[in-house]
């Protein structure tokens, strides 16, 4: 592809994202096609000659673009999108044609100093201390193994890296079940082990970690000769949005000397509303805190923040530093792969850059309290309809149903074929959970250009398919 053409098909691939993202609410929300579909339509072998532009782009529209499920769609209720505003796809056009690594402060200086004033922005649009320090990192997965290796190397006095798990003590790391599924595997790459990763029993309507139970374990720990390393908290957990009293958790780490890392992947971007900001109490005492500004605020995937309290433990838990990666003549400079576990890095920073200047936090505040409020509606609204329950009540823009099942007819079986069916009719998409052993259905508001009417169009669906299944 000459320059010529480069810019032809980048006008037109940018005019074709336009018309998509302007028709989406006339698309099903997820592809209506069956297992190895795509697959069997694409070509068994790789070609030997090139191929025309024309023809690629009009495979993709025919082959491909019929098998994605359209998370920008503003009835998108499933999981927490993976929001791409539109000025934040600008800003990634612009990153993709830089193409630059920006793993070292010397491999692109404006990348690793737009991070840190755009890193400090979010630390100051969430209200926390000036204590914090931050990284971008990809997802909320990396982040929180960052913080579990950190809490594994204070622990062992910085010895795991050199020396290994083999002979150390057991180490013990503590979290309730409501937490992302990124804990466990954190727990496992870190070599922890899966059964050193201990469940704190739950209460209370946010399903938040008894916290005397939480103090029992780690004290029957260090009884037993196991060394407690660290707890994980989460604000706003992906099944029903359990929430901890991070005040009373981070009271315990910090009479243990315990690593704190706090999860709000989702829920961290409501903080930038004060009226929010109770359901993370005390997250100024955590070592770590991690959020997604690419869920609720709107920046093109990948785009997680990660706070710390001391930027020395992470860079000591996870810098490497070979002759050729030095910067030499520069003392004091941050190089951010040293802040993470991969060394390649992308230009994150520019689209959130972006997205913060052409929205700005005002009308970021005013989406996410429309989210909210729309959600807490259409709870209340199924609450009054016959055969409906709500399960979990709204924690922001969170909740979980159920449609009570006919006699003889198993609930669990019944609210799986209405999910599917619901799923299967393609005007709105959902997911589904289990809440105390039973199966609930989840709905949250997230999606970037979501409406009311939209929100609306979601109860009108749920109510017509539960009635046909009844």
């Amino acid at each position: 592809m000459n320059s010529n053409e480069f810019r032809e098909w980048s006008l037109y691939a940018a005019e074709w994202g336009a018309d998509y993202r302007s028709t989406l609410r006339e698309r099903l929300v997820r592809p209506l096609v069956e297992p190895g579909e795509i697959f069997k339509s694409i070509d068994v072998s790789p070609p030997e000659d090139g191929e025309t532009m024309q023809a690629i782009f009009a495979d993709f529209e025919q082959r491909i673009l019929p098998g994605m499920t359209h998370w920008q769609h503003p009835r998108f209720f499933a999981y927490f999108p993976a929001n791409a505003a539109p000025v934040s796809v600008v800003a990634e056009y612009l990153v993709s044609a830089m193409a630059a690594q920006c793993m070292l402060w010397q491999t692109s200086p404006a990348a690793t100093e737009l991070e840190t004033r755009v890193v400090d922005w979010m630390r100051q649009a969430l209200g926390l201390p000036e204590g914090f320090s931050g990284v971008m990192q990809d997802s909320a997965s990396s982040a929180t193994l960052a913080a579990v290796l950190t809490m594994r190397e204070r622990a062992l006095d910085w010895e795991g890296n050199k020396k290994g798990l083999q002979g150390q003590p057991i180490l013990r790391v503590y979290s309730s079940d409501q937490v992302h599924t990124s804990i466990d595997r954190a727990i496992w790459v870190s070599g922890i082990g899966e059964e050193n990763l201990v469940r704190i029993p739950v209460a209370g309507r946010f399903r938040a970690m008894d916290v005397a139970a939480l103090e029992a374990a780690i004290a029957a720990d260090r009884e037993a000769g196991m060394l407690p390393a660290g707890i994980i908290a989460c604000v706003g957990g992906t099944s029903t949005g359990g929430t901890d009293d991070i005040a009373e958790v981070a009271a315990v780490a910090k009479r243990y000397g315990l690593y704190l890392h706090v999860d709000a992947a989702w829920a961290g971007s409501a903080m930038i509303c004060p009226e929010y900001r109770h359901f993370w109490a005390g997250v100024e005492h955590a070592d770590s805190i991690v959020f997604n500004p690419h869920k609720w605020l709107g920046a093109q995937f990948d785009c997680s923040m990660q706070f710390i309290r001391r930027p020395e433990d992470l860079v000591r838990t996870l810098a490497v530093k070979p002759d050729y990666l030095k910067t030499h003549g520069r003392d004091g400079i941050i190089n951010y792969s040293e802040w993470s576990v991969p060394l390649g890095r992308r230009f994150r920073a520019l689209k959130l850059w972006f997205l913060l200047r052409a929205h700005g936090l005002e009308n970021l505040r005013t989406m996410i309290r429309n989210h909210v409020a729309w959600s807490e509606g259409l709870a209340a609204r199924l609450a009054r309809e016959p055969d409906f329950e709500i399960v979990t009540e709204p924690m922001l823009s969170l909740f979980s149903f159920r449609h009570l099942a006919s006699v003889g007819i198993d609930s669990d079986e019944h609210n799986l074929r209405l999910v599917n069916a619901i799923n299967d009719d393609g005007r709105i998409y959902l997911t589904q959970t289990r809440v105390d052993g039973q199966v609930a259905i989840r709905f949250q508001v997230g999606q970037f250009e979501t409406t009311a009417a939209d929100v609306d169009t979601a109860f009108e669906v749920v109510i017509e398919i539960a009635r046909g299944l009844a």
